[in-house]
């Protein structure tokens, strides 16, 4: 039913700025700055390190994650993994979608031989973080921050 992408492509664009204005309209944000630039959309699609990846059903996109590969002088030539803005339509949550897309970033994170996979949540969204604990990730252990610079 549902197929993983590897990569968006200039034409999803305009699908998955309506998917970020779903998910930022969820958390009261602001969805009037939201646009997913076709070109930005291609130079991703040949980026080493940043994987924008899309859920198609039918031929439809009908969800999203990014993922950006970090190099990480810690532990050598080790990389880690950042997860950004995962979404899927409404109707087709719970029903494995989400998991695909998270599933298909943690493979391309294992292929770039990354350690771990971090990602940040909106404090409110409980559902999403019962998702993601349910996934292997441990929202306990470790605390977010961010600082919003413009």
């Amino acid at each position: 039913m549902s197929n993983v992408c590897p990569r968006a492509r200039a034409e999803d664009a305009e699908a998955i700025e309506g998917l970020y204005r779903d998910l930022v309209r969820g958390t009261r944000g602001d969805v009037e700055n939201i646009r997913v630039d076709p070109r930005r959309v291609a130079e991703l699609e040949r980026d080493a390190t940043n994987h924008l990846l899309v859920l198609e059903v039918e031929g439809v996109v009908r969800g999203t994650v990014f993922l950006t590969i970090c190099l990480d002088p810690m532990y050598g030539f080790s990389s880690y993994a950042v997860i950004e803005n995962v979404v899927v339509e409404a109707g087709l949550r719970g029903t494995g979608a989400g998991r695909a897309l998270m599933d298909a970033a943690e493979r391309e994170a294992r292929a770039a031989r990354c350690t771990k996979l971090m990602l940040l949540s909106t404090a409110s969204r409980v559902d999403a973080h019962r998702f993601f604990a349910r996934l292997g990730f441990d929202g306990e252990r470790k605390r977010a921050f961010v600082k919003y610079l413009n």
